[in-house]
């Protein structure tokens, strides 16, 4: 449900209206050679409709979701925040609520910073202290050590490669710093996994497809994007191997996402 972050120039080439199809579905997406030009042109397709589908096929539980990873962030005065593939802004206007010295929203595709943007325009208070910039999660563009807390909600499973990506959060936190990291899971009750798998599978595609007027494959790939994806524990073991120690996963609404919360050393 977030935009893509990561490393790759602009085509010259028109692509076809279908990022993703269903031959393509058939294989892991996360393999796909050019995954990261199909993602960017996917959400640039459905930007326009995507908070309305988020809210609408979540039964407004991803705002909810969101308000608890905001909740573990524990923001203070004193943060810098970073909200990598931030997408529309749901996520860092609810950061900025809090408070932060700064905060600063970054994503990979322009369509949904410019959807973001026209948000903040309409806000008042903190969410109009945002900063919106087009930037990569492999390799972000900021000093080290320059932020205190890095979120990314929906977003890691399209980055190319997740490793780099948390090799990089670590990198621009500082000492002590903390990485808050909502994904999509797979719920472990195997009848809440039935129904869900039934309704990512078959019945959210249809519905949000149509709803967005979407021909790019966006609501195929994203069931399949999160049932090739890596699960809870494989993500801990990532950060970890990136530098982070994990200090909690929290399952939400079954498991139908979880919220890692990570930090680096000390010193």
């Amino acid at each position: 449900m977030a935009s893509i972050m990561t490393r790759v120039k602009p085509t010259q080439q028109a692509r076809p209206s279908a990022a993703w199809t269903a031959r393509d579905l058939r294989k892991n997406p996360h393999r796909a050679d050019d995954k990261a030009s199909r993602v960017e042109s996917m959400f640039t397709a459905i930007a326009e409709r995507y908070d309305l589908n988020n809210r609408l096929h979540s039964l407004w539980l991803d705002q909810a979701w969101r308000r608890e990873a905001v909740r573990l962030a524990a923001i203070t005065p004193t943060d810098d925040v970073l909200d990598m593939a931030c997408g529309t802004g749901d996520l860092t206007e609810m950061l900025a609520g809090e408070g932060p010295r700064s905060i600063l929203g970054m994503d990979f595709t322009e369509a949904m910073l410019d959807v973001a943007r026209r948000k903040m325009m309409r806000s008042s208070g903190a969410a109009a202290a945002i900063e919106y910039r087009r930037g990569d999660a492999m390799a972000i563009d900021l000093p080290d050590a320059s932020i205190d807390v890095v979120t990314i909600a929906f977003g890691i499973r399209n980055v190319d490669d997740p490793a780099v990506a948390a090799t990089e959060f670590a990198r621009v936190l500082r000492p002590g710093g903390r990485l808050i990291l909502l994904e999509f899971s797979t719920p472990t009750n195997p009848i809440i996994r039935f129904v869900n798998s039934c309704y990512t599978r078959h019945i959210m595609p249809l519905t949000a497809g149509l709803l967005a007027g979407d021909r790019s494959g966006a609501y195929r790939y994203l069931p399949r994007s999160v049932s090739t994806f890596a699960q809870p524990a494989a993500l801990a073991d990532m950060l970890s191997g990136a530098g982070f120690s994990v200090v909690g996963q929290h399952p939400k609404t079954f498991g139908a996402c979880t919220i890692t919360v990570a930090q680096t050393p000390e010193s």
